[in-house]
């Protein structure tokens, strides 16, 4: 009798990725199980043809085998021993391995050992730093590795033991029906090993706390929410482990003229009314030094200028950005009699002029004129 396509017992492309082989298999194991269907002579075939699939289909030798010579390219190596009787937590090993925390073997794996924390640290910069760039120190609080025990957290002259209750495993068996599951050992904690005699520096914990100097170069052009990660800076890792990193974040303190979009810089410039009427020069600030604005005549409030490759570089790179002026016309407060003589003096001479002289005050006012006559005559019909 022939048998059937692997991938069609499993119901799986020939595309299917690893996971995806292992997540079929193990719907089909639970499925047709003996253990579930007991005399059911129907369901345990359906489970051995599953479990010989899948024994192909795991392994990429054998799958490739399989996908260029068919059935005869793993008959000999398919390994398609292990009836039904065999114990169901040994064949479950392999798949529920990743999920419990280890494969079903329960092979040794000697001493654990855990990467060290990842830290963060806040870092304020004002916009010319931020913008040029610098080098600062921090001062960051970690752990770092006791010179005291050289990391083992025993203490001088004696060394951690083998964990009675896991046998250096770090975890410990426990059977639930058909499942044998996996948990962190509650005796080591996962390490493997017993710490009898602790270090007096560190309390067997392998690390201490302490403050370290670090100098971070920050690059020019860096803006709020960026980062700066350096490789091992952060905590100490425990029974060996490699450390963490560190992650400087950065945020740029508000400052009091320019306001930072993107690579633009935004500045507001009060110029008073004869400037904005007449025309002149300025002299307005950039990150580079001082530049003069020309401003034309009747120049409005509100008006933007833009001063080209006057803005920021960014980190990222690219053209530098521009500074955009806006000038806001001023009203003169604290008048004398004099000041207030002329200006009611100008104010006629612009009254004389009509609309020539503010074309948007009287388009305005035509507006609001046209607006309350159509109110009126919509209320009379």
């Amino acid at each position: 009798m022939s048998k059937r396509d692997y991938y069609e017992v499993l119901c799986v492309e020939k595309t299917a990725s690893e996971v995806e082989i292992k997540k079929a298999y193990r719907r089909l194991a639970m499925k047709h199980h003996p253990d579930r269907n007991p005399d059911d002579t129907e369901a345990e075939a359906k489970f051995k043809e599953a479990k010989e699939a899948y024994e192909v289909l795991s392994d990429a030798q054998k799958r490739a085998a399989y996908d260029q010579f068919g059935h005869a390219g793993v008959e000999q190596g398919a390994g398609m021993g292990g009836g039904p009787g065999g114990n169901f937590s040994d064949i479950f090993g392999d798949v529920f391995g990743d999920i419990f925390g280890g494969g079903g073997g329960g092979g040794h794996r000697g001493e654990r050992v855990y990467r060290g924390a990842d830290l963060q640290y806040n870092l304020e910069l004002s916009l010319e730093e931020a913008v040029h760039g610098k080098t600062v120190k921090i001062r960051v609080p970690t752990y770092v590795k006791c010179n005291k025990c050289n990391g083992s957290g025993a203490k001088k002259g004696s060394s951690p033991e083998t964990c009675s209750t896991c046998h250096g495993v770090g975890q410990v068996r426990m059977q639930q029906g058909f499942f044998s599951l996996q948990q962190t050992c509650p005796t080591c904690h996962g390490t493997g090993k017993v710490i009898k005699d602790p270090c007096d520096a560190c309390h067997g914990e392998g690390r201490i706390q302490e403050h370290k100097t670090l100098s971070v170069k920050v690059p020019a052009g860096v803006d709020t929410g960026d980062r700066i990660r350096l490789s091992n800076e952060g905590e100490a890792g425990q029974n060996g482990g490699p450390p963490g990193d560190l992650y400087v974040h950065v945020h740029v303190k508000p400052h009091d003229i320019f306001t930072r979009e993107g690579s633009d810089l935004y500045c507001e410039v009060p110029i008073n009314i004869a400037t904005a009427a007449l025309g002149g020069t300025l002299e307005v600030p950039t990150l580079d030094g001082r530049i003069t604005l020309k401003v034309p005549p009747e120049t409005q409030s509100g008006k933007l200028f833009r001063l080209r490759n006057k803005g920021v570089r960014s980190v990222r790179g690219g053209v530098q950005g521009d500074l955009l002026c806006r000038v806001i016309v001023e009203t003169p407060v604290k008048l004398n009699a004099r000041q207030k003589e002329l200006l009611e003096e100008f104010q006629s001479t612009l009254e004389e002029g009509g609309k020539s002289h503010s074309p948007k005050a009287h388009s305005w006012l035509d507006g609001v004129k046209k607006f309350f006559d159509d109110m009126k005559q919509n209320i009379g019909s």
